[in-house]
């Protein structure tokens, strides 16, 4: 089943560890649709059906995908840092790199939204721009596969381990304030 924005996922603000890998699965629809839109169309004019999931990656990226950044660098990461744990550590060290990723990611995201923008509005994109815009989504696609990698597979296990329920609840009260949704009135991302 096609992932949608908005759709219901399979975790609430109560299980916010669970919801930030629920984003991850979005994250790796919306670049699919990307990807494999850019690559059929290939720069030239695009059908109704092709549109429509440029479109709807771009809304992702543009909305969803920047606030589950900040749930990670403004929620998660911050807890872990203070954590006197000493699985923290392990963490610690790899949230320098996925703090990077997150900003290498955005400068990609960015690019990739203007191409594709551009793309839409003229009906066609130029060869030289095709190929800049499909060198972008393939290091998004290498660069999210590593960084999912990490945080579905270590980080978030760890986090699990090391913080407290009350700092479970923290987390997924400020996701759901991201969301200006009452945490335990509603679940989604």
């Amino acid at each position: 089943m096609p992932l949608k924005i908005g759709q219901r996922p399979d975790h609430g603000f109560d299980e916010p560890l669970g919801l930030l890998s629920d984003c991850h699965r979005r994250i790796e629809h919306f670049l699919s649709l990307l990807t494999v839109t850019t690559d059929r169309a290939d720069g030239g004019t695009l059908s109704d059906g092709e549109r429509t999931p440029l479109e709807a990656a771009l809304t992702y990226f543009a909305t969803a995908a920047p606030r589950q950044t900040a749930d990670e660098e403004e929620s998660l990461f911050p807890r872990m840092e203070a954590s006197l744990d000493r699985d923290a550590t392990t963490a610690l060290n790899m949230i320098v790199r996925l703090e990077s990723d997150h900003d290498e990611a955005n400068r990609l995201h960015e690019a990739v939204d203007r191409l594709v923008r551009l793309w839409l509005a003229n009906g066609s994109l130029a060869d030289s721009l095709m190929r800049r815009l499909q060198r972008h989504l393939a290091r998004l696609n290498t660069l999210y596969a590593a960084h999912i990698a990490i945080e579905d597979r270590e980080v978030f296990p760890v986090a699990a381990r090391i913080l407290s329920p009350s700092d479970i609840h923290e987390i997924g009260r400020e996701m759901a304030a991201r969301r200006s949704i009452r945490a335990h009135a509603s679940r989604g991302i």
